[in-house]
């Protein structure tokens, strides 16, 4: 809760040889860019965005600092080039969100340090079709809710977990499961528009938080691959999930080989489906296990653990020139960077995007470069 060159009072809660968490419990000296919270809920306890007290402007300036000090001191490299990328709306966006259910049944977030429920009736970063199934949504008896939504199409989905009970009630037209129903084999997917395509995604299948930031990402891996590989002949996308850059990312190659390794088999089903016709190549499979093929460059979305040592092995291995890494956590990031400086790669760069907006979490698409590339 505090911002960097205040002066507050906090309350510790952890404290640790190195370091010591804590909260803050009162501001003495206020930054310039503390901001009154936009949303309501924050004053009532919700937990769910943990940065609305920050000014949008000084959010993204915050993340290109975390992610610059992540990659010196983790990724031990000296003057590390880390800029803001392509601008993505901090409210109104988020076609994804997660949730539980108060005593009334209503879609709730948890309060602020705490497991417990907090309902809510509107919610700020949600995009109005999301908003509408927080607001008028009841879910009896759910220990959990998430809600995704196709932006660009009208489609919604809700699943519910444990199962689909009594009192789950929704607007029209909203698909709802239980995770009980998905693990029996049913299916259940929304369909978005980005980049042009039409994507199915499948309750089991991750997709980035709006298509504004998946569209991000997108022209921030692309703007790598033109400036370092413009003309590469082999695509590795690897952890492509539902094949967002198998399908998307461009050559000057007329003579090109794409090939997508995933092992979520939901996702892989996806993948299948959207780039039927992209003469890509699809493996199903863990990327541990994965045996690497031949490539110019590599793509790689981990999850948010990163690539960790097996990973770039796997990378190194392809032989590429270029890798492109998108990152989740910047902790990852920083250990991913090492490792590939380890191996051989030199970092070229990093863009941060603000898919989360109002939150801490930041989004990196990084490219690393090796040999005389």
């Amino acid at each position: 809760g505090a911002l960097p060159g205040e002066r507050v009072r906090v309350e510790i809660t952890d404290a640790r040889a190195r370091f010591a968490r804590g909260h803050v419990v009162d501001v003495v000296d206020p930054s310039t860019d503390r901001v009154v919270p936009p949303c309501p809920n924050v004053a009532a306890g919700c937990g769910g965005c943990d940065w609305q007290h920050v000014a949008v402007p000084a959010q993204t300036r915050l993340r290109t600092e975390i992610v610059a000090g992540v990659l010196q001191r983790d990724g031990r490299i000296a003057d590390p080039v880390v800029a803001a990328g392509l601008a993505i709306p901090a409210a109104g966006v988020r076609t994804t969100v997660r949730g539980t259910v108060d005593d009334e049944g209503r879609f709730a977030f948890r309060r602020r340090r705490s497991n417990d429920p907090i309902g809510i009736d509107r919610c700020t970063i949600a995009h109005p079709l999301v908003e509408e199934i927080i607001t008028e949504g009841r879910f009896g008896a759910s220990k959990e809710v998430f809600i995704r939504v196709g932006a660009r199409t009208g489609d919604r989905m809700v699943v519910v977990s444990p199962r689909r009970g009594a009192g789950v009630r929704v607007p029209p037209g909203v698909t709802v499961v239980g995770t009980d129903q998905l693990k029996a084999g049913k299916r259940a997917w929304i369909s978005e528009e980005m980049c042009g395509l039409t994507w199915r995604v499948s309750a089991q299948s991750f997709l980035q938080a709006s298509p504004e930031g998946a569209e991000a990402l997108v022209a921030e891996v692309q703007s790598f691959v033109d400036a370092w590989a413009p003309d590469h002949e082999h695509l590795i996308d690897l952890c492509a999930g539902i094949g967002l850059f198998a399908g998307t990312v461009r050559s000057t190659s007329t003579d090109r080989t794409v090939v997508a390794v995933e092992r979520n088999a939901s996702a892989v089903a996806d993948a299948r489906r959207n780039l039927a016709g992209d003469h890509v190549r699809i493996i199903k499979v863990a990327m541990a296990s994965w045996r690497p093929s031949p490539a110019d460059v590599v793509v790689a979305d981990p999850a948010r653990t990163g690539l960790g040592r097996e990973g770039v092995d796997a990378v190194a291995r392809t032989g590429a020139a270029l890798c492109v890494l998108v990152s989740c956590d910047p902790g990852a990031l920083g250990r991913d960077a090492r490792l590939l400086t380890e191996a051989g790669y030199r970092h070229v760069g990093s863009r941060t995007l603000d898919l989360f907006g109002h939150t801490g979490q930041v989004e990196v698409v990084s490219g690393f470069v090796r040999g005389d590339v």
